[in-house]
């Protein structure tokens, strides 16, 4: 089985100096028989030549997600992978844990643990939010919470149970949970672990793994579906683990990061304006190549608009956000990462292609990127445990 997916690995290394888009041969490999990559053109002069990570709040353990309230507070809220969610104001991070569920939470696998959590989009007014994590049995959880009089502390008796998923293997578990602009709590989910997608639930639409879901929480427990979906719960499918992704705050399009098998690492996109219902391709394709049958067909199939190799430390890719804080230099890139690699690269529309560059090199192990409420964007490193805001010099 491939190393629990790499993604709580640190590898050190070099990489091809900007991902290969255009073309998979680029970075080495891709073969003839395999549906071509999308064209890109060259990268846009706008993208910023560097990048300065400033250091906002230290001390946090093992950090996976990076969230905002959306309440006017200013704050953010750090989760970590044994269970505990920390608030940093002002670059202090709180004495308290705003939750503690670690005696609910499963992290002894690489990829299990305290992975997501979503305010609701009335947290001002309702103070509910919601926490995706392996239990004890190792299942996928998402649990609805709400915070206290003490707008500091959540409410650990507030919890109420809205979905579980049977986890068959430890590894895969997604965990990423972001409201829409539609409203509606979306979940990623993997597909459930092992090598090659064993099972085949990356393409089974009678299975919850291997997909992005979509339910509308606003009602009587637990959920309602809404109209539009794929199937179900299903709005997307054919991943393998999506780790992160997230909406333009802007236009409202869909950028994710889907971590590859062995080869290539992904960023899927969807505009706003194109509903439900693509298939990312896995386990039929790995990024924009076939992966097991040299004779897939792409027919059908949403290919990346990014992607690039396991090469020159590369291992497992970490999905961003789309900036949109106060320096025009970021503005409107989407920014993306590898957790192994610790590379930053900026992607953006450009006509009717993508552009796509390297702009940093760091020695972080990047586990997520986060948003405030201004729209400037930070990064955790998961190793040392620092959290970091993305600015130009």
């Amino acid at each position: 089985m491939r190393r629990m997916d790499a993604l709580w690995l640190m590898i050190a290394g070099v990489l091809c100096a900007a991902v290969a888009i255009s073309s998979l041969s680029a970075c080495g490999g891709g073969g003839s028989d395999n549906p071509a990559a999308p064209v890109v053109s060259t990268p846009e002069p706008s993208f910023p030549s560097s990048l300065t990570l400033t250091q906002v709040a230290t001390g946090l353990d093992n950090p996976v997600a990076v969230v905002n309230a959306g309440d006017g507070s200013n704050r953010l809220f750090v989760v970590e992978k044994e269970g505990m969610i920390k608030i940093v104001r002002d670059g202090v991070v709180s004495a308290t844990p705003f939750l503690d569920i670690t005696s609910l939470v499963n992290s002894a696998g690489s990829e299990q643990g305290l992975l997501g959590l979503a305010f609701s989009p009335d947290f001002a007014t309702d103070r509910s939010f919601y926490v995706n994590y392996t239990n004890n049995s190792g299942n996928t959880v998402v649990a609805r919470y709400t915070a206290g009089s003490n707008p500091e502390l959540a409410d650990p008796a507030s919890r109420r149970e809205i979905l579980t998923i049977v986890q068959p293997f430890a590894n895969h578990n997604g965990g990423q949970l972001a409201f829409g602009p539609d409203g509606f709590l979306y979940i990623g989910t993997g597909d459930g672990g092992g090598e090659g997608d064993p099972q085949g639930n990356g393409q089974d639409t009678a299975t919850l793994l291997g997909k992005i879901l979509r339910i509308d929480v606003s009602g009587p427990a637990p959920y309602a579906i809404p109209a539009g979906n794929h199937s179900g719960e299903i709005w997307a499918l054919g991943l393998r683990n999506p780790w992160r992704f997230s909406f333009d705050r802007s236009t409202g399009d869909f950028y994710l990061a889907d971590v590859g098998q062995a080869q290539v690492e992904e960023i899927d996109f969807q505009p706003a304006a194109a509903g439900a219902g693509a298939n990312y391709g896995w386990n039929l394709m790995e990024g924009s190549r076939c992966f097991d049958n040299p004779g897939c067909s792409s027919t059908g199939l949403t290919l990346p608009i990014a992607e690039y190799q396991h090469d020159g430390g590369n291992c497992s890719v970490t999905g961003g956000h789309v900036y949109r804080g106060a320096n025009q230099d970021l503005q409107g890139i989407y920014l993306y990462g590898d957790f192994c690699s610790g590379r930053i690269w900026g992607l953006r529309k450009n006509g009717a292609s993508w552009a796509n560059q390297l702009l940093t090199d760091t020695a972080f192990s990047i586990s997520t990127f986060g948003q405030d409420e201004a729209g400037e964007v930070y990064l955790a490193d998961y190793t040392a445990g620092n959290l970091y805001r993305i600015d130009v010099p």
